[in-house]
């Protein structure tokens, strides 16, 4: 799979109703360290089948940023069963995410 764009609009359908965990980056294009997260949630995205990437412009979509108090980007929240079960904020290495995944994804 490949990472994918969400909207505020499409946020409840395509996250909160996903059979599947769905991790969510917050972003925003001026985000230098947003830059720097895009290849590795690139990989992740290709490398495991048991969550959803998905990317949202904080920018352009305030609602859902606001809902979840997401203040900072880069900030990563995992949807599991429509709630947020995780949260990560700032970029980090690929290792500290799969280890975040794999300690609440049992």
């Amino acid at each position: 799979m490949s990472v994918h764009e969400t909207t505020d609009e499409l946020f409840e359908s395509e996250v909160l109703a996903s059979e599947v965990p769905v991790l969510v980056e917050f972003w925003a294009p001026w985000c230098g360290p947003c830059h720097q997260l895009a290849p590795i949630l690139d990989q992740l995205a290709s490398e495991r089948d048991d969550v959803r990437v998905v990317k949202m412009n904080q920018d352009e979509n305030p609602l859902v940023s606001a809902r979840y108090r997401v203040m900072a980007v880069p900030t990563m929240l995992l949807f599991d069963r429509g709630e947020p079960v995780a949260q990560m904020v700032g970029a980090r290495p690929k290792s500290a995410i799969v280890r975040e995944l794999d300690g609440v994804l049992v």
